[in-house]
């Protein structure tokens, strides 16, 4: 990412951070460098597509800690996989350590998104009581998984409109052959890889945190086609 395009979107995503950001400021200035993240990483698809040497497929590990470990690699999952990256997880202590492969350009922008989005998690669960009949980390973990599927399901739609808006026919093919070579090179690294099970959350934090999630606002775009508005987490 150029040095004048992560300096504007580090200080969108630093100004939707702050706590004394509205949640509808908190959206705006969310939404405008997720869609710049966007836009960015069609472009540098492209560009690769004459020099692959410009972008190529490799890899990264994050330390994901406590509390809370396991939901906010739930959040990364929720992140990476939009934007053409896959990722392992292994136990490391009493967190994980994910391994991400993709492209350069695509893991950069996993990593800058992730690193907000914890902050804004965070943010939000603090500002969330938890119902007198809950239990606290039961709660915020059903919080945490209802905040990281919204953000999936926005990020996909970002990801979509930019690809539709870049004028180019034959992107859809380059971005499919672009997640095919990350998932050769993770299954070459993991040839036996097994699938998680699915989790069991008996909080009632996840309309909270989907709530939250929406209103993060991710994209160029909202989940019905319309324009969208112009690391860590504590106990």
């Amino acid at each position: 990412m150029s040095e004048a395009m992560l300096s504007k979107v580090r200080k969108l995503l630093a100004q939707a951070e702050d706590p004394a950001c509205t949640p509808a400021e908190a959206a705006a200035f969310t939404a405008k460098a997720t869609e710049l993240i966007a836009r960015y990483g069609v472009d540098r698809a492209l560009l690769a597509v004459d020099d692959p040497t410009t972008d190529p497929v490799g890899d990264r590990v994050l330390d994901v800690v406590a509390p809370y470990a396991r939901d906010k690699v739930g959040l990364l999952a929720a992140v990476a996989e939009p934007l053409r990256c896959r990722c392992v997880r292994r136990r490391q202590g009493n967190g994980f350590a994910l391994h991400l492969f993709g492209f350069a350009s695509d893991l950069e922008r996993v990593d800058l998104l992730f690193t907000s989005l914890l902050v804004q998690a965070a943010h939000g669960l603090a500002a969330t009581p938890v119902p007198e009949d809950d239990h606290p980390a039961a709660f915020r973990r059903s919080w945490l998984a209802g905040f990281a599927e919204v953000i999936g399901g926005r990020l996909w739609a970002a990801e979509t409109a930019a690809a539709s808006e870049s004028g180019t026919p034959s992107v859809a093919l380059v971005l499919a052959d672009r997640s095919d070579r990350v998932q050769r090179r993770l299954s070459e690294e993991y040839p036996r890889l097994r699938t998680a099970p699915p989790r069991r959350l008996g909080g009632t934090g996840f309309g909270s945190g989907a709530e939250a999630g929406q209103r993060a606002n991710l994209g160029g775009r909202d989940l019905a086609g319309h324009s969208a508005a112009d690391r860590r987490l504590g106990r």
